[in-house]
């Protein structure tokens, strides 16, 4: 029988995604006031990839990843979804957008093997965590390389975010070392 351990620490982060650079502000503003200092920002990048959020986000949004300096419980995620479902909803309702939803935010993690978001939808490659929050692991990290499956967004297939990526994992592991 395996003895239970405690996992290893992650890296927080979230992909916050808008057609508006006012909203991204207002949603790190949140993160960070929450969940503390950002250790790493990337580039707002802009999503080409799909026209799945336009009807209730609008065309032409920017996705940016926010890298917490503090590493955290894997266990956590199903929370940090849940907080940042309502401050998706929150910024909704003051009604400053024409779009239903003008801001998304995923949160998710780095460890040094894979890149795992949360999620509200069921599917047959997330595992159900609790308070109806699932995990998927979106990307893993073999032979010193991001590598997708065949459920990765196609967005998260590109070369700039796994850059991004990189950093986030080296940030990881230094501070794991210290």
């Amino acid at each position: 029988m395996g003895e239970i351990q405690q996992p290893r620490k992650i890296l927080p982060i979230i992909a916050a995604f808008s057609r508006y650079p006012a909203a991204l502000e207002w949603g790190r503003e949140q993160a960070e006031a929450q969940w503390g200092e950002i250790a790493l920002i990337s580039e707002p990048f802009l999503l080409t990839e799909t026209t799945y959020y336009d009807q209730e986000m609008g065309p032409g949004q920017y996705k940016q990843f926010w890298a917490f300096s503090q590493l955290r419980s894997p266990g956590d995620l199903p929370d940090w979804k849940r907080t940042s479902n309502s401050w998706e909803e929150t910024y909704a309702q003051k009604g400053q957008w024409p779009e239903e939803r003008p801001l998304n935010l995923d949160p998710g993690y780095i460890s040094e093997a894979k890149l795992v978001l949360a999620t509200t939808k069921d599917r047959d490659h997330r595992i159900y965590l609790r308070d109806g929050i699932y995990a998927e692991v979106t990307l893993h990290f073999r032979r010193k390389a991001w590598t997708s499956w065949p459920w990765t967004y196609p967005d998260y297939q590109r070369p700039e975010y796994h850059e991004f990526f990189d950093r986030c994992r080296a940030y990881l592991r230094q501070q794991m070392a210290s």
